[in-house]
């Protein structure tokens, strides 16, 4: 098994007073050719957007975008007609494809939004641009692994046009727990979203990454309440 590292405090940070954002993977004004992506994951932005603003209109093309909420209420827009919010236990995919306009904005003019950012490098190019959102039930990830996204959509997640497998999980002090890669040819980032687990040799504490490859199977340790996010993906892009 390899892996690479990645502490929360070693991410890239910018501040625009309406936008906190932390970039694992090199991002805008952000750039370490050590990081520039894990496989087809290509970004990873940890982001809070003040009350009222938000991201305005602007163009994608040929990737997959997906939207977590951890806190508040996200407003989406976008050319295609789709418009709604979403808030923590929604999860909202884009399929840019041959390319839309959308803007993502706080929905609440008194609370702030929290939400991870996650781009992925899509598997065919220039399909016809698809929105997707579900609403996935709390409990689902109570002490098991609920899957958000999949290739196929199966188990009700959002399908994506990527060989790609979103996870996300809660669990106890002192649970021992693994996860089996579902395809070959794959690499695990794990994203600590709360909490401090263990991982072999190596300690996790919150907002850390670690991306995993040559294995088919993990085992990590819960040290303390912890909620995980693992994206599965090829690893053999750029």
């Amino acid at each position: 098994m390899n892996t690479v590292f990645h502490a929360a405090a070693s991410r890239g940070h910018a501040d625009h007073g309406w936008l906190n954002s932390w970039h694992t993977f090199s991002f805008a004004s952000y750039h370490d050719p050590t990081r520039v992506h894990f496989g087809a994951l290509r970004v990873l932005n940890d982001d809070t957007v003040a009350a009222g603003r938000g991201f305005g209109k602007h163009p994608h093309e040929n990737m997959e975008i997906i939207s977590i909420p951890l806190e508040g209420a996200l407003k989406h827009i976008d050319t295609m007609g789709n418009q709604g919010v979403i808030r923590p236990g929604d999860v909202q995919l884009m399929s840019a494809g041959t390319g839309l306009m959308h803007a993502e904005m706080n929905a609440s003019d008194t609370e702030q939004v929290k939400f991870l950012q996650i781009w992925i490098i899509p598997k065919m190019r220039n399909v016809t641009p698809q929105y997707r959102d579900r609403s996935f039930n709390p409990a689902g990830r109570d002490e098991k692994w609920q899957l958000l996204v999949s290739p196929d959509g199966r188990d009700d997640s959002l399908e994506s046009n990527q060989d790609a497998w979103l996870s996300i999980g809660k669990y106890k002090p002192g649970q021992e727990i693994d996860y089996t890669f579902r395809s070959e040819g794959t690499g695990l980032y794990v994203f600590i979203i709360s909490g401090k687990v263990q991982l072999d040799d190596q300690l996790l504490n919150k907002r850390d990454g670690i991306g995993i490859t040559d294995t088919q199977r993990i085992e990590l340790i819960i040290l303390e309440d912890s909620e995980l996010l693992l994206i599965e993906v090829p690893v053999g892009y750029l």
